[in-house]
């Protein structure tokens, strides 16, 4: 199990591209294949191309998890194969596989062997065919047993705890391993400096389960912990493998709204049903995201897009998917609340969630600052606003955190806009200048960002709460300073290259 202090140990590489300085960090546990794709990725060049690194005299570098360093004034370059080597090396590949098919041929008379699977399959094909109706049969008695068994527990005859509370029956559901975590990573679990890039799927559920029992929440909900469980596994595979949203970001946004939690020691200031409710949101905000954001659906006119007539669509899926994983008997982690709270519940999540449209940033902020001077914690409305700007901190919070865990977050980022630029290039669809890999890099992405976007909200925040400003502002701060040192860099390289031509 990975430990929030275990080392951590980057290996920077400092790349020419087109006459700029491009940073490449990578972990020494990361495979060479990984290496290699983040080098394409870094130098604008199609994955699995055959590449090469080479230094300043031009030497081969190799290229592993313990290939040297550089510095930004010591650059390697990324030079792609020539066809005519890589066919080389595929003739000569061909041309070994062929003698050996041939031998395996001749060893084991393929030809006859072929005629007989043939036959066999033709056989099992048959019996398949006479089963059939038997297979429908039992699948519709199964179907049927599952109705029945979810009427049962409708209509109250689920089995009932020691102290007398009913509790949803257990279903026989994949779980995950049981993780017992240390005091040290229970207490890095509540700063924002928490290095979220250690961690296997399998802890970051025992994670957030800790985080559930830890607020009180479970209690709080009279939550079944096997279906708390079950909700966090279906969770999870409702996210799907983006370089961006991701598993990994839902881990990381709900950490920073625990950690916000108690920095701002929000469990004297909101009820537990407000803490609930903020955890849950942080958790679901980004379920089932496509990797293309709102502009693309709307511009390619997609499902969801006309679904949602064109009204934050991604987000509106998001409570949808959530709400979809929450109405199934096994995940539904709210079964044992009363009709008209969980009413209250799934509205507030909504409003959360909904809140996480950049397109609404501007709108929440200022609503948020009106009520600042005279904020009334006892105010639902004063209340509401300030849980939509905390779910928007920790939502866009990465660069919050240590230079290490945030900087792979904006190569991740880089990589899903790249993703989308380029099919709305291929689709005649415009192109964000800030997704455009032909146009953006990792500075010019950052520095607008952080000083437009980031140091006003979480300055905005630090009004109310100003503890945060060590832990939370200064790292902005620190982060804004240092993509500017490297835009000067990169500036700096560029002319020096001009000068040179």
């Amino acid at each position: 199990m990975g430990s929030s202090s275990s080392s951590y140990a980057p290996r920077n590489i400092y790349l020419d591209v087109d006459g700029k300085v491009q940073k490449v960090v990578f972990s020494r546990h990361c495979r060479s294949c990984d290496i290699r794709e983040l080098l394409c990725s870094s130098s604008n060049i199609p994955r699995n191309t055959a590449i090469m690194v080479v230094d300043p005299e031009g030497a081969m570098v190799s290229i592993d998890p313990t290939m040297p360093t550089n510095s930004p004034n010591n650059l390697y370059k990324v030079v792609p194969l020539s066809t005519g080597q890589v066919e080389e090396k595929e003739d000569m590949f061909h041309t070994v596989l062929s003698q050996v098919a041939e031998q395996f041929n001749r060893a084991f008379h393929i030809t006859e062997l072929k005629t007989e699977l043939t036959n066999r399959l033709a056989m099992l094909e048959k019996r398949v065919e006479m089963e059939g109706l038997r297979v429908v049969e039992i699948e519709k008695c199964k179907n049927d047993l599952r109705k029945l068994r979810d009427e049962m527990t409708s209509r109250g005859s689920g089995s009932f705890s020691d102290d007398g509370k009913k509790v949803t029956p257990r279903r026989d559901i994949p779980s995950y391993p049981k993780y017992t975590l240390s005091r040290e990573t229970i207490e890095a679990l509540k700063k924002p400096t928490f290095d979220v890039w250690h961690w296997e799927h399998n802890e970051m559920l025992s994670c957030l389960e800790f985080m559930y029992h830890d607020l009180g929440l479970v209690k709080e909900f009279n939550m079944n912990p096997i279906t708390l469980k079950h909700w966090l596994l279906a969770i999870q595979e409702n996210y799907r493998n983006n370089p961006f949203h991701n598993f990994r970001h839902c881990f990381c946004v709900s950490q920073m709204m625990y950690g916000m939690i108690h920095l701002c020691n929000l469990q004297e200031k909101l009820s537990l049903t407000d803490l609930g409710i903020l955890m849950t949101a942080a958790v679901c905000h980004d379920l089932d995201h496509p990797g293309y954001n709102n502009t693309y659906q709307i511009n390619a006119r997609t499902e969801l897009a006309v679904r949602y007539n064109d009204m934050s669509p991604l987000e509106n899926h998001h409570c949808a998917v959530a709400f979809q994983i929450i109405s199934l008997p096994e995940c539904n982690i709210f079964a044992n609340v009363d009709p008209e709270a969980f009413k209250k519940i799934r509205q507030a999540i909504i409003t959360l969630i909904l809140a996480t449209d950049m397109a609404r940033h501007s709108e929440i902020l200022e609503c948020f600052k009106q009520k600042l001077d005279n904020f009334d914690f006892t105010s639902e409305e004063h209340v509401t606003c300030l849980k939509r700007v905390l779910i928007k901190c920790c939502d866009i919070s990465n660069e919050v955190r240590p230079t290490e865990v945030a900087e792979p977050w904006v190569d991740c980022l880089l990589e899903e806009y790249f993703m989308q630029s380029d099919r709305e290039k291929s689709e005649g669809l415009p192109v964000a200048p800030f997704m455009d890999r032909d146009k953006v890099t990792k500075p010019t992405a950052q520095i607008g960002f952080i000083k437009f976007v980031l140091i006003p909200m979480f300055e905005t925040v630090m009004k109310l709460f100003p503890q945060i400003e060590e832990i939370m502002v200064q790292p902005l701060r620190d982060s804004r300073d240092h993509y500017e040192e490297l835009k000067q860099l990169e500036e700096a390289m560029t002319e020096k290259w001009n000068k040179s031509d």
